[in-house]
């Protein structure tokens, strides 16, 4: 470790499905929250990415997503919101076909189909997703 290594802040590993309907973004508000953020998380130590996610995706929105279907969307570091200390967080984006219909649960409040038009709702990754997704003409 060198001088000064405890100045910077961890950065934040997480899990995210990229999921549109409509030519919109699935998008949550966690329970406190005014920003929306893509579904998923942390992983459990000793997990990987597909159970990882699959785990986060039951407990936020009651829905199964299928393994088998995973592909990989994107991995991205952007700026972690609500952490004055300027720490990133470091996102690994998924698409996956998924039985159930989406449902807030569990310290969800909300879950909402976003635009591009709507990013600022978003913090950064959630923005750049949502610009990604828009240069591919996947969301208006």
């Amino acid at each position: 470790m060198h001088p000064g290594s405890d100045k910077f802040a961890p950065t934040i590993d997480s899990l995210a499905w990229i999921h549109v309907r409509d030519r919109r973004l699935l998008s949550v508000r966690t329970t406190g929250k005014a920003k929306f953020y893509l579904p998923g998380g942390k992983r459990e130590p000793g997990e990987g990415d597909v159970a990882g996610l699959c785990r986060e995706i039951r407990e936020e929105l009651g829905v199964t997503l299928d393994p088998l279907s995973f592909r990989f969307f994107a991995a991205l570091e952007e700026r972690a919101d609500g952490f004055a200390d300027g720490r990133l967080v470091r996102m690994t984006c998924y698409t996956a076909d998924h039985e159930g219909e989406p449902a807030p649960s569990g310290e969800i409040a909300e879950a909402a189909f976003l635009s591009s038009a709507e990013a600022s709702m978003c913090p950064p990754a959630g923005q750049r997703v949502l610009r990604m997704l828009a240069e591919a003409g996947l969301v208006d």
